[in-house]
């Protein structure tokens, strides 16, 4: 179909979340649009290893499923949301499979083919279905090229959204609604005004307010921040997950190693190949991310390391080779030869278990406004997500969106009396410097001062630095041209406060937040979600 400006459904985000809905929703009558920052893989789905965790082993159970989610969030996932979520994995992995992906399977005793499963860590069975190590490039690739295949669905890569364009609701005056967004086309430097009857997030996390991180450059909270600024409550984004294993290298560029490595036997160990992860949890190598990171950084400030190794190599190199073939080509690459020697890692951010706050069918506090995926807070992670939970979390909930959508789409009237982005008295900048040096400032406080242990202290430093930086950015947004980096360097320095602001207000230890000042969980009160409003 020709592109035009006017769209029943603009999705924002070309992830699990975002494809998934859109192939969902697009119909003969419904013109969905798919914006893209940068190319269409440029999502953090593109880049999972591990898998999507459902239970399809015999003596595994949905009960289970739902126990283990509950202790890995510490008491604060909503078991509501847990219980909706796992009971559609099933589901969900039989959906992928219909649309091309191919899962990695096994023969069981009686010689028939079926998912092989792995296990992660906080799963207590094998339940996480998987391609190889590279679920997410398998999930991604079979949707692009549904959604390519699609007359009704439009994929705009390299298209970064400047604002939400937000109207007074005929409804109710005091009720915002969403009825666009207003573009910046990156390729052709040019803002376009996209009009929608409906606008979806699904522009993934915000680790890349850290300086190490396991995620792709485009996770930069911006589907947060233009919520926020819109008018949505953000929740719990004082709790980020810092994976435990990122490999150490100097020529690496973040690259996460899968946590089903420890799932298969790979064992966390010092220089002198002693292990550690028995003295913090008796679960060792499958305790949750939130213990195994802690401990991990525990021990290289305590011994004054720059890194700690896995272990992986007591395993036979056919069955490393065959399970693992994309991490150990990569650590070949770099001289690491896995079936022979450990690989050294440390931990990097990597899951934002916050986000802006949604229902069951993943609606905001803005109407027509939806957010799916890694950029929502559905209740599902609580104080820290599960292992493989993440893409289960991204098919559910772009199914209960589409539901709401559906339901919803011949009720709303498409607005298109929008005025166009004003470029008339800003100029290009000869100061791009300032972009790029406040963008390492913002990642480098936020990994120092709150990483994964955190003080008072800390929390207020980091946020004087935030209160002048925010001055500094908005001074110079108002006065040039938008760019890719500098709408990023805007909505990171937000989400970088959102993520103190929540950090400051729990006063106690629990999951991916731990602080020294109040090292222990506070059971004594009631359990709480950190929100705040605009």
């Amino acid at each position: 179909m020709p592109y035009s400006n006017n769209f029943d459904v603009l999705v924002i985000g070309s992830g699990g979340a975002g494809l998934c809905l859109a192939l969902k929703l697009a119909s003969p009558t419904i013109h969905v649009a798919v914006l893209s920052k940068f190319a269409l893989t440029s999502s953090s789905t593109y880049y999972a290893q591990g898998g999507i965790s459902a239970v399809f082993d015999a003596d595994d159970s949905i009960e289970s499923h739902i126990e283990d989610t509950l202790n890995a969030g510490v008491g604060l996932c909503n078991p509501e949301i847990v219980r909706l979520t796992v009971t559609h994995g099933k589901k969900s992995i039989e959906w992928l499979r219909d649309q091309g992906v191919v899962f990695t399977e096994e023969q069981n005793q009686s010689g028939e083919s079926q998912l092989h499963l792995n296990r992660e860590g906080g799963h207590s069975h094998r339940r996480v279905v998987h391609s190889a190590d590279a679920t997410g490039k398998a999930v991604s690739l079979s949707l692009i090229e549904r959604a390519q295949e699609h007359s009704n669905i439009t994929l705009l890569d390299h298209h970064s959204v400047v604002e939400l364009i937000i109207a007074p609701s005929s409804d109710d005056s005091t009720q915002k609604k969403v009825i666009g967004a207003y573009v910046l086309d990156t390729q052709k430097n040019q803002v376009k005004t996209l009009c929608a009857r409906v606008v979806v997030l699904a522009t993934g996390g915000a680790n890349m307010a850290y300086i190490y991180s396991t995620n792709p450059h485009s996770s930069t909270g911006d589907g947060i921040a233009l919520a926020w600024r819109a008018g949505c409550r953000v929740s719990n984004m004082e709790f980020m997950q810092f994976h435990p294993t990122c490999l150490y290298h100097p020529e690496a560029r973040s690259f996460l190693i899968s946590e089903a490595l420890r799932g298969e036997g790979g064992k966390l160990v010092l220089a002198d190949g002693s292990s550690f992860m028995h003295h913090f949890d008796p679960r060792g190598e499958l305790a949750p991310r939130d213990i195994v990171a802690r401990a991990i950084d525990h021990e290289m400030k305590k011994r004054g390391i720059d890194c700690v190794y896995l272990d992986i190599s007591h395993k036979p190199a056919a069955f490393i080779k065959e399970h693992f073939p994309t991490i150990y080509q990569q650590c070949l690459h770099y001289g690491i030869d896995i079936t022979k020697q450990p690989i050294p890692v440390v931990p990097a951010a990597h899951y934002t278990c916050g986000g802006v706050l949604t229902d069951s069918y993943a609606r905001t506090d803005i109407t027509n406004l939806y957010a799916v995926g890694e950029v929502a807070c559905t209740g599902l992670h609580g104080a820290n997500r599960m292992a493989s939970n993440s893409l289960l979390e991204c098919l559910v909930f772009a199914e209960r969106a589409s539901e709401d959508i559906l339901l919803e789409l011949p009720t709303i009237e498409l607005v298109q009396n929008v005025p166009d982005w004003d470029e008339s008295k800003v100029s290009d900048s000869d100061e791009e410097v300032v972009v790029s040096h406040n963008w390492n400032e913002i990642r480098h406080f936020m990994w120092d001062y709150v990483g994964i242990v955190r003080t008072d202290k800390r929390l207020s430093r980091a946020m004087n630095r935030v209160e002048l930086l925010k001055k500094e950015i908005a001074e110079y947004y108002g006065n040039f041209r938008v760019t890719s980096d500098l709408l990023e360097l805007r909505n990171l320095v937000i989400v970088a406060e959102l993520i103190i602001r929540c950090a400051q207000l729990r006063k106690e230890s629990r999951g991916l937040h731990y602080t020294l000042d109040y090292p222990e969980t506070d059971d004594s009160k009631a359990l709480h979600n950190t929100i705040l409003k605009p």
